[in-house]
């Protein structure tokens, strides 16, 4: 027995051994494929040496002899550090992840099909500019050139088997595309009131669900009627399940003049609020070419720099949350066509061809209209009453890249507004300052012109008599240049003031963090660098000012409630992640969004404003005759606080940043026992209404969006300027550089966004070949 026991150990030491071999092996494979950062590489398409820098963070600068080459090395450098994310992203856009992912993505694949991105990329790369097809076209060969190079492929690509296809044109511009997706929300803002409204729900109880824009928020430049949709129609709640996931409508920007400044010179700030993820969206680098010399962030997959500044202006980005999207109820006709204008059209229909690995392919027939794809077609069983979407992103010509690459090198106010005059969507709110000291706003973008009682809040017939009526001329887009004010706030609150002639939209942010920034900004007579860091990392919820009051009068149901309602009324509103006060008041705010949640049908709703006048006023759905609080909806304030501290002794932890972490998932390998590597998490403060923001899921309380990118410039003194972003620049996960970032970020600390090369920078020639 002995052994037999002996041999059974030595057999099993040998399978430990060969496993780890077939670990170690696995590990030096992919470890061979990081990217070469030092020496020489010989390059076909290129006309001159170029030099690319990397500094001991990753920061990559660029510095090439014409722009061609600079935009080909930018495409060639994205393809080291990020490919798996440019090939994952173009994927989305072409609505192809189920050809290596499976079935689990064929309901998104049939989605993103349907919405037609990636035809209408294909559409705008050949209608671009002469200027733009060069620029995408340089890129576009600088990617290929490293898929020409033999360099090895990141891990991605081993683990599913596959490899890259070469990058084309409209592969750079469909990820333009899905941004804009991201940022363009109002369809399901539509599909909401629309499904609201089919539930039996008044126009008047769903203003008072949704409240308008309060009239005494603040406004970046300092009560229409609902319009009632004409059929009621369920709306079909599954074609949002199908939608790959959006990022929230939510950053900062401001700009402060010198005279506000101890400098003298202006600041500028900003912070994109996007969805978190391994790796970062983001990739900083400096760009330098002659008459063209910029530093900032980028986006992998597309050229030139997003966010940032050049030698003279800098500016930074929200989104608008414009209404350019509209859902349109078509009269079907038998399934062959649809009634508009009097006449019956006939659908045009095109084939989509959707392969599953591992399962059976998918044909699916598109149907387009007058408006653009009919998108309830991407459900298995499509409602009896189509719906066509309109929507700026999906017209025949995108001049975006034109504008980027302007305002790039753009050296005042006025090429920076020409710069945007070729702008479409997603509308942004741009921040500027430049060295001479000026600042300035400008909110680019294709409005669409409506008919008069369209508002572009509900689904309307589609049978012509609600049609877009063309867009608003760049000369009508709100802007301002050197405002007397002395500042510019934007975070997604409301852009335009009362008596401006026409409406952006009636989708506004909470304007919490806007009001927050001015508190900040007016909190002292002059500015410094520190203090728009300050700024940047402030998390004080100014939702708690709100709701304090009803803290105030509600009854405690217990002792504990009783001492945590005192500690609450003491305490400042500070989210701070080592605050047990924040975790409480998280914990109870997200059971007050529970109140209507039998009459909407949904389980959180999260409207601040609806629950404060329910609080103060009273609401019918404190008054049920089966719930636990029969007496007002005080009464079910204080049985909110008790669920809160059960669910606070349920998790086992004393403070906010135990449970809220924001997280950091590979968008594939987070679903696999690889998540391990791949993934991150860490302990963050905030929430939704925090100006360095914070959101949650109700549920998980974890939080997968938030400050994407930080950059703070000073133009008294631009190379002194800050950036960062979490993460790493790296998208391997086996290298260093894969998360160096994320504590930095995560400290509110920042990286030199500079030119100028540090001492010890690495330094790969890229050299012409034949």
């Amino acid at each position: 027995m002995k052994r037999l026991l002996r041999v059974f150990a030595w057999l099993l030491g040998l399978a430990i051994l060969a496993a780890l071999g077939v670990v170690l092996a696995a590990y030096v494979t992919l470890r061979a494929s990081l990217p070469q950062v030092e020496g020489r590489m010989v390059l076909k398409g290129l006309s001159a040496p170029v030099e690319v820098g990397r500094d001991a963070q990753g920061v990559v600068r660029i510095r090439a002899q014409t722009l061609r080459d600079l935009l080909f090395a930018q495409g060639f450098v994205h393809a080291q550090e990020r490919l798996w994310q440019m090939e994952f992203q173009r994927r989305v856009g072409q609505g192809r992840l189920s050809e290596v992912l499976g079935e689990a993505t064929r309901a998104q694949d049939r989605f993103l099909r349907t919405w037609g991105f990636y035809q209408a990329a294909k559409s705008a790369y050949e209608r671009l500019y002469p200027e733009e097809k060069e620029a995408v076209d340089a890129y576009v060969a600088g990617v290929n050139a490293f898929l020409q190079s033999g360099a090895p492929l990141p891990p991605e690509f081993r683990l599913l088997g596959f490899r890259p296809e070469p990058w084309t044109g409209p592969d750079v511009l469909v990820w333009v595309k899905m941004m804009s997706f991201d940022l363009s929300g109002n369809w399901e803002e539509e599909l909401l009131r629309h499904r609201l409204l089919a539930r039996g729900i008044s126009t008047e109880r769903l203003l008072e669900l949704i409240p308008p824009y309060p009239e005494d928020a603040p406004t970046i430049l300092q009560g229409e009627d609902l319009e009632l949709p004409l059929k009621r129609e369920e709306a079909p709640a599954a074609l949002l399940r199908m939608a790959p996931p959006r990022f929230l409508e939510a950053s900062n920007n401001w700009v402060v003049a010198g005279s506000r400044t101890v400098t003298g010179k202006p600041f500028l700030a900003n912070d994109p609020h996007l969805r978190l993820g391994a790796p970062s969206l983001w990739f900083l680098m400096a760009l330098e070419a002659p008459g063209y010399r910029v530093i900032g962030a980028s986006l992998p997959g597309v050229p030139g720099i997003v966010i940032g500044r050049n030698d003279r202006i800098a500016w930074g980005v929200t989104n608008v949350g414009a209404d350019v999207q509209d859902l349109y109820l078509l009269e079907d006709v038998g399934g062959k066509g649809y009634r508009y204008r009097g006449q019956v059209l006939p659908y045009r229909v095109r084939e989509e061809r959707i392969p599953v690995k591992g399962g059976k392919e998918e044909v699916l027939q598109v149907r387009g209209t007058v408006y653009g794809p009919v998108i309830t077609d991407a459900l298995e069983n499509p409602p009896q009453v189509p719906m066509a979407l309109r929507w700026v992103s999906l017209d025949e010509e995108d001049h975006i890249l034109m504008a980027y690459l302007g305002i790039n090198r753009a050296q005042n106010w006025q090429e920076f507004v020409a710069a945007l005059s070729h702008y479409s969507a997603p509308s942004q709110n741009f921040v500027y300052a430049d060295v001479d000291g000026n600042i300035g706003y400008i909110a680019p973008g294709k409005f669409p012109i409506r008919k008069e009682g369209h508002t572009g809040m509900v689904p309307v017939p589609g049978n012509g008599e609600w049609d877009w009526q063309g867009y608003r001329k760049p000369e009508d887009w709100p802007k301002v240049l050197n405002p007397e004010e002395g500042f510019l706030v934007t975070a997604n609150n409301k852009v335009t003031p009362q008596g401006f002639p026409y409406t952006l939209t009636y989708d506004w942010a909470e304007p919490y963090r806007a009001e927050r920034i001015r508190e900040l900004l007016l909190a002292k007579e002059r500015l410094s660098l520190e203090d728009m860091k300050a700024i940047q990392q402030d998390q004080k919820t100014l939702l708690f000012r709100d709701f304090r009051p009803v803290l105030e009068l509600l009854n405690p149901l217990s002792e504990r409630a009783r001492v945590f309602r005192e500690r609450l009324l003491a305490w400042d509103g500070t989210m701070d992640k080592s605050s047990e006060e924040a975790l409480v008041f998280a914990l109870w705010y997200t059971e007050l969004t529970r109140l209507p949640k039998r009459e909407v049908g949904e389980e959180f709703w999260d409207e601040p404003r609806y629950l404060l006048r329910a609080m103060r006023e009273g609401d019918p759905n404190c008054d049920q005759p089966d719930t636990e609080y029969r007496e007002s909806c005080l009464d079910f304030a204080a049985l909110a606080l008790e669920r809160a501290l059960d669910r606070k002794e349920a998790l086992r932890v004393r403070s906010w940043g135990e449970v809220h972490r924001a997280t950091f998932p590979h968008a594939v390998l987070t679903h696999t026992p690889l998540k391990r590597f791949t993934d991150r998490r860490v302990p963050f403060g905030g929430d939704r209404y925090t100006v360095n923001v914070g959101p949650f899921d109700p549920e998980t309380l974890l939080m997968s969006h938030g400050p994407s990118y930080r950059q703070i410039v000073d133009l008294a003194h631009p190379e002194a300027s800050l950036f960062i972003h979490p993460m790493g620049q790296t998208g391997h996960f086996l290298a260093p550089g894969y998360g160096n970032l994320l504590p930095l970020w995560a400290g509110g600390e920042y990286l030199p966004m500079a030119f100028a090369a540090p001492a010890r920078e690495r330094v790969l020639l890229l050299e012409p070949g034949r």
